[in-house]
C-alpha cells in the first residue's frame, strides 16, 4: 500500500495558543464532555462529490460538502445534548495566508478567535488527491472548533500559559490527540459517506505509520485515539486530558 499523507492530513492550528492568556480554569479542560454528545447515533448521509486529480475547483467542491458533513453532525450532536452550536467560518485557499497569519504548515489549521478553520490546498493535494486525507483536514479542524465552543481550548490555553516547556508540549499533545478523537465520532457516523477509498483498519495503520509531529505527538497515540472516537462513537471516549501520559506523548 502506498504511503498516505496523514502527517500533512492532521495539521493543527497554527497560532491555536498564541492569543494571550485565558480567564481561570478547570484543572483539566474537559469540562463535562464526558457526560454529553454520546448514545446511539445514525449513520449520517451526506453528498460528498467525487475528486478530480489537478483540479482546485474539484477540491475545493470535496471540502465544502464535507464541511456541510461537519456541521450536520456536530449540530444535531450538540442539540441532543441541549448545548448551543455555531458553526465556524471556511476558508479553502491554495496560497499562503489566513485570517489568523501565515499558513507555516501544509494542510488545515483552525483559528480559534475568528472561529475559522482554514483549508489549504497544496501541490501535492492536486496530484494525489486521496479522499480520505482531504477528508481529514475537515474533520480534525472541526475537533478543534468542538473544543472551542465547549470551552476546552480557554481551558486548555489557561493550563498552557503559566507551565513549563515539557508541560506544554503534553498539554498541546492532549489537545491534539482529542480533536482526533473527535473527528474519529464524526466517522463513526459518517464514514459510508464519505467513501474513504480505504478500509478502516488499513487508515488507521497509516496514521499509526505516519511521520511524528512536536505538536500532535506520536502517531501511535494519535491512531488511538482516533480509533477510540470512532469505535466508541462518542465525545465520552474522548477525554485526552487525564489519559496517562504514555497515551499521549
Amino acid at each position: 500500500m502506498r504511503t498516505l499523507l496523514v502527517a500533512a492530513a492532521t495539521c493543527a492550528a497554527a497560532g491555536l495558543l498564541l492569543s494571550g492568556p485565558a480567564r481561570a480554569a478547570p484543572s483539566t479542560p474537559q469540562t463535562g464532555l464526558s457526560d454529553v454528545m454520546g448514545g446511539d447515533q445514525p449513520l449520517l448521509t451526506c453528498v460528498v462529490p467525487a475528486i478530480r486529480e489537478g483540479v482546485v475547483a474539484s477540491l475545493r467542491s470535496f471540502h465544502r460538502a464535507m464541511a456541510r458533513c461537519a456541521d450536520r453532525f456536530w449540530a444535531g450532536r450538540f442539540a441532543a445534548a441541549g448545548l448551543a452550536y455555531s458553526p465556524p467560518q471556511v476558508t479553502i485557499t491554495t496560497g499562503s495566508d489566513s485570517v489568523c497569519g501565515k499558513i507555516t504548515s501544509s494542510g488545515a489549521h483552525y483559528c480559534p478567535e475568528q472561529r475559522t478553520i482554514v483549508i489549504r490546498i497544496m501541490k501535492q493535494d492536486l496530484r494525489d488527491p486521496f479522499r480520505m486525507n482531504m477528508a481529514h483536514s475537515v474533520a480534525h479542524e472541526w475537533g478543534h472548533h468542538v473544543q472551542q465552543l465547549t470551552g476546552v481550548l480557554d481551558a486548555q490555553s489557561a493550563l498552557y500559559w503559566p507551565a513549563s516547556s515539557s508541560a506544554r508540549t503534553l498539554l498541546s499533545h492532549r489537545l491534539e490527540m482529542q480533536a482526533e478523537c473527535f473527528a474519529g465520532v464524526f466517522y463513526n457516523a459518517a464514514l459510508e459517506s464519505i467513501k474513504p477509498g480505504i478500509e478502516w483498519e488499513d487508515w488507521i495503520d497509516a496514521v499509526r505509520r505516519a511521520e511524528e509531529s512536536e505538536i500532535h505527538g506520536k502517531p501511535k497515540n494519535l491512531a488511538f485515539w482516533q480509533d477510540r472516537g470512532y469505535r466508541g462513537g462518542a465525545t465520552g471516549f474522548c477525554n485526552t486530558w487525564t489519559a496517562t501520559k504514555t497515551k499521549v506523548t
